[in-house]
């Protein structure tokens, strides 16, 4: 057996730990080559006061929320506990559906906890060829108010999916409807309506596509022009609606996709006095742009309800952070909705009071006041 002598001189350790230096540098550096856009989360080196906020200033009624005890650590008790960590005092449910369905809702959200959630009843599309739907649909909404539903609520199938027997689309403000607004007029209930998507699903998803990164995530979100009406169709039926029932209280969702253009939405409330929104899912459109936001927020401040959208407890902070500090630079929650950071608009209390909970006591006076200030 042969035994081999490797003798090192005084030099040769720090050439071979600067030969494994470069071969890991050089592992690095193509790693940051292939880095794809998904996966580049930058950590900011911005050393700023910050100022979380757990806990809602004031009470607050979601108006945007469904079937919120899903997603509660420890169902409907726990969902309660969370809703008070946070200063939750109202949930509406908005997806109460119709008919025995509606009577279900209400007695598993109202009968257990009344004065803590609200509950809006949906529309059934099918049959909607038969000349007499309006009227039957309408027949059913004055049944499910009296049942307890509080307020009507469209999902964002309508004007998109919901189609005739011959394949011809529904629009938005089809004369089929007009008894349901007649019945939501006489019955004093407010209608939270969801109209299109963003506009960037019904572009080009290419590279100067702001919402790429989801369409990237999730494809089937794009509304491409062979299959769906354009943008500005949608909005334009919808405004049709809300000026030819002046006398229905309208709720736009998601701030009517015109988070981006709060000019637009100011216009829109200038012109029609029944048109409100609410800001669910689209927090990352008011904490881009902190002085315009603050200001239109402050000239409109009875025209804006909370909402949310999708029940998660840790997001909430999220949205009292934005609302009530003047915080600089700091996550959304979901990437995918932004690129960019968040800032505190650090709204006035007589403001948040209003978006909080004030707002939606009028609009639906169903709701228990008990327990909000003034």
């Amino acid at each position: 057996m042969r035994f081999f002598k490797m003798t090192f001189t005084c030099t040769t350790v720090p050439v071979l730990a600067a030969v494994l230096a470069a071969q890991t540098l050089t592992v690095q550096t193509l790693a940051a080559q292939t880095l794809t856009v998904e996966e580049y989360q930058p950590r900011s080196t911005l050393v700023v006061a910050q100022h979380p906020v757990p806990r809602a200033k004031f009470p607050v009624i979601d108006v945007h929320s469904h079937t919120p005890e899903r997603n509660a650590e420890g169902g409907f008790e726990g969902l309660i506990k969370e809703m008070d960590a946070l200063n939750l005092r109202v949930l509406v449910n908005l997806s109460g559906r119709n008919g025995q369905a509606l009577k279900d809702n209400v007695a598993k959200y109202k009968g257990r906890y009344p004065k803590r959630f609200a509950i809006f009843a949906n529309l059934n599309f099918s049959g909607i060829d038969d000349p007499d739907w309006g009227k039957k649909a309408a027949a059913q909404l004055a049944e499910d108010v009296e049942n307890g539903a509080q307020g009507l609520k469209f999902f964002k199938n309508f004007g998109m999916n919901v189609k005739y027997a011959d394949g011809r689309r529904v629009p938005v403000d089809d004369p089929a409807l007009d008894p349901v607004w007649r019945t939501c007029a006489r019955l004093k209930i407010p209608v939270l309506i969801h109209v299109a998507e963003p506009a960037a699903f019904f572009e080009s998803h290419d590279r100067f596509n702001e919402r790429w990164l989801e369409l990237k995530m999730f494809p089937r979100r794009a509304r491409p022009p062979d299959r769906f009406p354009p943008f500005e169709q949608l909005m334009k039926e919808r405004d049709h609606i809300i000026e030819k029932n002046l006398d229905v209280n309208f709720i736009v969702a998601h701030l009517g996709w015109h988070g981006n253009d709060l000019g637009r939405l100011a216009r829109l409330f200038d012109k029609y006095p029944n048109f409100h929104t609410g800001m669910g899912a689209v927090l990352a459109e008011l904490g881009r742009q902190p002085f315009t936001a603050r200001k239109w927020l402050i000239q409109y401040a009875d025209r804006v309800l909370f909402g949310k959208d999708t029940y998660r407890a840790s997001e909430f902070p999220y949205y009292w952070r934005v609302l009530e500090s003047r915080d600089e630079y700091f996550d959304y929650y979901r990437r995918r909705h932004a690129f960019w950071k968040l800032y505190g608009l650090g709204l006035p209390d007589d403001v948040l009071k209003q978006v909080y909970y004030k707002n939606a006591l009028r609009l639906i006076p169903t709701i228990d006041a008990e327990g909000f200030p003034d």
